[in-house]
């Protein structure tokens, strides 16, 4: 059993249907706090649709220096506005970054390594790391400088060591160039007195509270436990946060279709669980239903989907096999329609005479895949 009407409104929540919620991309970026990002191509996309459907805004959001890619958490790369990567880092990578050095011994890596690697970046990206003008190093580009240097790329310590000075905030990706974000110097690269110092006087707590408040407002209806899987932090710090934002939020109960109710009672077969979204959302759903139940195609690893700690709110497991085959972590399209995953999808042919290749999970009538090949013809791509 789906929750299509909790589909609903977070689908009107993530500015993903009616007129551009987020005026440019880094507002977008900044408004949820991360999306998750390792599909370059996808997190272009998710971004784009938020805005207005161009890619190339994106692209050149991140040639200004305005959206970064980086570690902030879960040891996974995300897309940040750049005025939040250094502090959203300092406040959520801590573990990931202890696993990580607890497996350079795996690698037959050591701290001089890294001061090493740091070196040679800083040397070869020094100054190609002011935004605007600034075009960064390829990874390609920066692998050989390592290797110049005596340090071993192979077996992924280059990929190993790059992570790590990311994490650290040494780094980040930056400007497009050559198909990818290219290596950048965080220092210059970010805003100055962007980390948790500069913008929160180093208090976590006002930190989790405005994430807190970036995520309930772009994700909600959602429950304090989705933001404790989604940025891995305690629940306690959570909870601990939340009367900072006393005011700002609204709260509530789904029912097992996922309509909410003001109180866990009034909301029938629902797990009970209090959930949390921005002002008005719940009125705003209640007159553009309708529109929220309208075909739609996202990229994969996009944050309606992977922004909660549990997705079958879209689909059964049955249909869940078929988005994340052999449950592998690496996400195929999805296609949406009345609140739900209907196929997954994919495109074929040459540049210039691309196809939609839609695999059917639910029945998709002739009318409904013609709605389909036309959002597939306005996708926003970044190669041909």
């Amino acid at each position: 059993m789906t929750q299509r009407h909790l589909a609903g409104a977070r689908i009107l929540a993530q500015g993903l249907v009616g007129a551009p919620r987020f005026d440019d991309p880094a507002a977008a970026a900044r408004a949820f706090g991360a999306h998750q990002g390792q599909d370059l191509a996808g997190v272009m996309a998710s971004l784009a649709l938020r805005t207005g459907g161009e890619v190339a805004a994106v692209l050149a959001a991140f040639d200004r220096g305005e959206v970064v890619r980086g570690y902030p958490m879960r040891g996974t790369v995300f897309a940040v506005a750049a005025d939040s990567l250094a502090w959203l880092t300092e406040l959520c990578a801590a573990g990931p970054l202890r696993a990580a050095i607890s497996r350079r011994g795996q690698l037959e890596l050591e701290d001089h390594h890294l001061e090493r690697a740091q070196e040679v970046l800083e040397e070869a990206a020094g100054e190609q790391s002011v935004p605007g003008v600034g075009r960064g190093v390829l990874r390609k580009e920066l692998m050989a400088a390592w290797e110049a240097a005596g340090i071993r790329t192979d077996q992924g310590r280059g990929y190993h060591l790059l992570s790590e000075l990311i994490s650290f905030g040494i780094a980040a990706y930056g400007p497009w160039r050559e198909g990818e974000t290219a290596v950048v110097l965080a220092r210059t690269w970010l805003p100055a007195g962007s980390d948790l110092e500069g913008a929160f006087n180093g208090e976590e707590t006002a930190a989790v509270a405005e994430l807190a408040r970036r995520y309930f407002t772009s994700h909600g209806p959602a429950g304090e436990r989705d933001l404790a899987w989604w940025s891995k932090l305690p629940l306690t710090t959570i909870r601990a946060a939340m009367p900072q934002l006393e005011g700002q939020l609204e709260s509530g109960f789904a029912d097992k279709d996922g309509r909410l109710h003001a109180t866990a009672d009034s909301a029938r077969g629902g797990d009970g669980e209090r959930l949390w979204w921005r002002p008005g959302l719940a009125e705003e759903y209640a007159g553009q239903e309708k529109e929220t139940m309208r075909e739609l195609l996202l990229p994969g690893f996009d944050e309606l989907v992977l922004g909660y700690r549990d997705r079958l709110y879209l689909m059964d497991q049955a249909r869940h096999h078929a988005l994340v085959p052999g449950n592998n972590g690496v996400f195929k399209r999805s296609a949406l329609r009345r609140g739900e995953l209907v196929g997954v999808w994919s495109r074929a042919g040459t540049a210039g005479k691309r196809k939609l290749v839609l695999d059917e999970q639910r029945p998709v009538s002739a009318t409904q895949h013609r709605r389909f090949e036309k959002l597939f013809a306005a996708f926003p791509y970044t190669v041909a």
